[in-house]
């Protein structure tokens, strides 16, 4: 495949992150600042490399990203590597530091971090984790909360608990999936194929 521009690695990763929300080019054009007809230039690329699959409801023509593919999962898989090393250099000291937790399977980085750093209170971080290693990634997070001046907020969850909530639709969990996916992006794929 060719180089990626910053609006297709934007579309893709929209259509991975909201996986409950049906996308159009209009309404994907709103939400990644482009025009509709941008919009949809964009998905019909994406459809012709197989990475997106159409759907037509009435008039509208509706994208969802294909993890049924392999190459499409390994391809979501970089693009989320590459969204959290092309971060804000505030958000990178993040991703380092929470890179540095061993005690977990997958943590999403999400919330007021993202947007305004320094109107963030807290860092809020989603934690895939087992009962094994609860203990030892709450005294993880206990630990790194003693150095850094903003303190993690951590929400812990099991991939079971992770996928059982996001099929409730719980705004907390939906908003943590929005966020950067700081390591774990297998099991952030593997929610999503379960989801679809």
């Amino acid at each position: 495949m060719r180089d990626i521009t910053v609006n297709e690695m934007q579309f893709i990763l929209s259509l991975a992150k909201n996986p409950f929300v049906d996308y159009n080019a209009h309404n994907l054009s709103k939400q990644l600042g482009i025009s509709p007809m941008g919009a949809l230039k964009i998905a019909k690329k994406l459809e012709k490399d197989d990475i997106v699959i159409s759907k037509k409801l009435g008039q509208a023509i509706f994208y969802t990203i294909n993890l049924q593919n392999d190459y499409v999962r390994q391809y979501l898989k970089f693009l989320l590597r590459r969204e959290a090393e092309q971060a804000q250099q505030y958000i990178k000291v993040w991703v380092r530091e929470i890179r540095k937790i061993k005690s977990a399977d997958c943590a999403l980085l999400f919330g007021s971090v993202l947007k305004k750093y320094e109107h963030a209170h807290d860092i809020d971080v989603l934690l895939v984790t087992d009962d094994k290693r609860f203990k030892l990634l709450q005294a993880e997070i206990e630990s790194i909360n003693q150095i850094n001046t903003k303190p993690i907020h951590p929400i812990y969850q099991s991939k079971d608990d992770l996928i059982k909530n996001l099929r409730k639709q719980d705004p907390v969990v939906l908003n943590a999936l929005k966020g950067i996916a700081v390591f774990g992006e297998d099991v952030f794929l593997e929610v999503l194929h379960e989801l679809t």
